[in-house]
């Protein structure tokens, strides 16, 4: 067996002086296995932590990643929403209060797979260490520390864990450090297996390690779907029709309260009266109820989905693009950013796409003038290094930002209707060309607008999508192998193993299993469902590379998420075929355990979509 990797293993706390633990070292697939037996030999209870370190010296530029919960710097310098970044030398109580540090610490249950990564810089390799969520000690902890004054970096496990310097809520404001303690009790023996491995000097160098891990973690995670692929879609389309759908003006409302008693501050209802084009309502999940109503012979659900996307078709904004959002109150506007009157990229194009799509099921006038006009103004606008903008101004089409990856939807939008213009291939191979370098970097950034810059799930289903889109219209196998990397990059958000829940929570109660589900950022760290939306796009890469592996991985979260559909009116206090936008699976906006009791219609939409491809393919 080769050498492994430099680990130290200390215990810490009042049992220090009292637990013996001998290490036994083992090969495993990718790495090694280390158990250590932990013994503890006082005469009264003590508490206490087993801390396992690895160090990565020469580290003068460290690149970390902690799957779906911290990645590189974590939140770039000009974010403007506050969550964890890592900077060099941050280490005083000011800039910790900043949520700025040269070192921090989390629960596991904040990683979709319990490991932490760490690289000395470009072109160097690095080390990573894994553990099981919880052991006999308790919840895990995932550590990264830098030491300026040496050039050092090192990993971390902690049994239990520790969270450091402070704890991240889900806003700017620094909760308390929360460190958990072990009480050795005399005679105590315990074992815990880590995981090891040396890493080649390639960020993507995880992607083999996370598969390893995700394997052996699976058949100890069963998949529980509660209801088959055909129900759920029909659930699901029941409930956009009936909860979200409002005929007058002919909208697909954001969010319906479970409670359909429970108003706000005005006596109002606490449903958003709100849609967005794309992303959280709109054009995707219009034409997700228009291929379920096509495909069951419902009049009433066609109906809807048209009326939907006229009213959105028939309303553009003066530059050319889609408005971003429409209020009851005011009608339609800007996009949810600082920027005065600017439009995100990424909410345009994924509209735009899905109306390509819904126009080849049900062709309108209006709809294909809608298709023209925002690919007409946007390829019009493409910077000459194929950057398509991040933000766009509503009345006079200028580029407010051309920072992030949000343009990268409008890829496969444009792929999907080159039919249409000869310009649009090219811009698109110009586009995929640009974008590649943030697949390449492994930190694709800014599509959600709620969260500015900082890395997401959603950029990894945007950028797969853009990049399978793009092979399957040229066969290229370049961006066969970007789409490749794209999909492992988006899976290390994408939770190997289940969270153990307490027993009198609601998810715990319903035996929640989070295999399957997504964090949605390192920001907002809560499970979603949005990864379906790439889920025929994941099932085409798998065919593509001859590797079962991404459709797999598609087919379980289709299964997770046939979780907590409601199949009656009272199921999970919420209404037949409602279906929540958040799972809280870590201490975050929410105790753990909870469910957040809106029912949003993305969420309903994007479970309809995946039904609906997969029961057409």
């Amino acid at each position: 067996m080769s050498p492994h990797p430099e680990v130290c293993v200390s215990v810490v706390g009042a049992a220090a002086d009292a637990v013996e633990v001998r290490q036994e070292w083992s090969p495993a697939e990718a790495g090694w296995r280390l158990t250590l037996h932990v013994a503890y030999t006082g005469d009264d209870p003590a508490d206490g932590s087993v801390l396992v370190e690895a160090p990565v010296h020469g580290a003068d530029d460290p690149w970390w990643l902690i799957p779906g919960a911290f990645y590189g710097e974590n939140r770039p310098a000009e974010n403007a929403r506050a969550f964890p970044r890592f900077e060099i030398g941050a280490d005083s109580p000011e800039q910790h209060d900043a949520l700025v540090s040269d070192a921090w610490e989390f629960r596991a249950d904040r990683a979709a797979t319990s490991a932490v990564f760490a690289w000395a810089g470009p072109d160097h390799g690095g080390v990573a260490l894994a553990a099981d969520e919880t052991t006999p000690l308790g919840l895990t902890g995932l550590g990264l520390a830098h030491d300026a004054e040496w050039g050092d970096a090192r990993v971390s496990l902690r049994f239990p864990y520790r969270e450091f310097p402070v704890t991240y809520f889900g806003d700017a404001r620094p909760r308390p450090a929360d460190v958990a303690t072990h009480v050795f009790t005399p005679g105590e023996t315990v074992e815990i297996t880590v995981r090891v491995f040396e890493l080649a000097a390639s960020r993507h160098s995880y992607a083999p390690i996370l598969r390893a891990l995700h394997a052996e973690s699976a058949p100890t995670a069963p998949l529980d779907p509660w209801v088959d692929v055909a129900t759920a879609a029909d659930l699901t389309a029941e409930g956009l029709l009936t909860w979200h759908y409002d005929p007058d003006p002919g909208v697909l409302l954001e969010t319906v309260g479970f409670d359909r008693e429970v108003s706000g501050r005005d006596g109002l209802s606490v449903d958003r009266q709100a849609m967005h084009v794309g992303w959280v309502s709109g054009i995707p999940w219009a034409y997700a109820l228009l291929s379920h109503g096509l495909r069951t012979s419902r009049a009433d659900e066609v109906d809807a989905a048209e009326r939907v996307i006229d009213f959105i078709t028939a309303s553009l904004s003066p530059s050319g693009t889609f408005w971003g959002v429409w209020y009851r109150d005011h009608g339609w506007t800007q996009s949810w950013t600082e920027l005065k009157r600017g439009l995100h990229s990424r909410t345009l194009a994924e509209a735009t796409l899905f109306l390509v799509r819904a126009q080849g099921l049900a062709p309108h006038g209006q709809w294909e003038h809608a298709i023209r006009s925002n690919l007409d103004v946007v390829v019009g606008r493409q910077r000459s290094d194929g950057n398509l903008g991040s933000v766009h101004h509503a009345e006079t089409g200028e580029v407010l930002s051309w920072s992030g990856a949000s343009g990268l939807t409008w890829i496969a939008a444009l792929v999907e209707a080159t039919d249409r213009d000869e310009r649009y291939l090219p811009a698109a191979l110009a586009a995929g060309r640009y974008y590649e370098q943030f697949v390449d970097r492994e930190f694709v950034h800014g599509a959600p607008e709620d969260v500015d810059l900082a890395p997401t799930s959603e950029d990894g289903y945007a950028a797969v999508m853009a990049y399978v889109a793009l092979h399957r219209v040229t066969g290229d196998a370049h961006w066969l192998d970007v789409a490749r990397r794209a999909a492992d990059w988006m899976l290390t958000f994408r939770y190997s193993y289940d969270v153990s829940f307490p027993q009198h929570t609601l998810l715990g109660a319903y035996g929640f299993r989070t295999r399957g589900a997504d964090n949605a950022s390192p920001s907002n760290q809560h499970l979603h469902a949005y990864g379906l939306v790439c889920t025929a796009e994941l099932r085409e890469l798998s065919a593509a590379l001859g590797d079962p592996h991404y459709a797999e991985r598609a087919d379980e979260t289709l299964a997770c998420f046939r979780q907590f559909i409601a199949r009656e009116d009272g199921d999970f206090n919420a209404y037949r075929g409602m279906v929540s936008e958040r799972y809280y699976q870590t201490e975050c906006f929410q105790p753990k355990g909870m469910l957040l009791t809106l029912s949003h219609a993305w969420s309903v939409g994007v479970t309809l979509l995946a039904c609906e491809q997969t029961l057409a393919s």
